[in-house]
């Protein structure tokens, strides 16, 4: 199994943090050339009654295809576009399965592929582009020097 874990026990992502207070806290592992998380969304994670909320749809599907490169590739990325589609909506109280993978892969831009289902129901799709930077780049993004547990997964 996977989480944020990896990235050390201060580890704060709303995504995978596995002591976030308020975060979806997502395990990951791997199936042949997939990433994959399940997920239960509950009445916190509503929009309008009964359905999950769009943009925390979108967190789970973003997050999943960041651990896309991190499980299969080994590297981060910072997430650079996203083309998605919400097929149907995502139900309060039925496990979200999610799957997700590279699609094509470069030295400086991965693509990946991420779905997310209810049962036997497609809910929403997305293709992702995310830049993978190297250490220096990534200090500059995130104002400060990058956390030893990091290391192994910048360009």
């Amino acid at each position: 199994m996977l989480n944020g874990s990896l990235f050390g026990e201060s580890h704060n992502c709303y995504g995978c943090g596995p002591k976030h207070s308020h975060g979806f806290r997502l395990n990951f592992h791997v199936e042949n050339d997939e990433v994959v998380t399940e997920f239960t969304p509950t009445s916190v994670h509503e929009g309008v009654p009964t359905i999950m909320h769009g943009g925390l749809v979108t967190t789970v599907a973003d997050e999943l295809g960041g651990w896309a490169l991190i499980a299969l590739l080994g590297k981060f990325g910072f997430t650079g576009t996203m083309n998605s589609r919400f097929v149907r909506p995502v139900k309060i109280g039925e496990l979200v399965r999610g799957r997700g993978r590279i699609v094509r892969n470069s030295s400086r831009l991965v693509r990946v592929a991420v779905s997310l289902t209810q049962g036997d129901t497609e809910c929403f799709t997305s293709e992702m582009a995310f830049a993978v930077i190297d250490e220096a780049g990534v200090e500059k993004m995130i104002g400060g020097p990058l956390p030893i547990e990091w290391k192994q997964f910048v360009r």
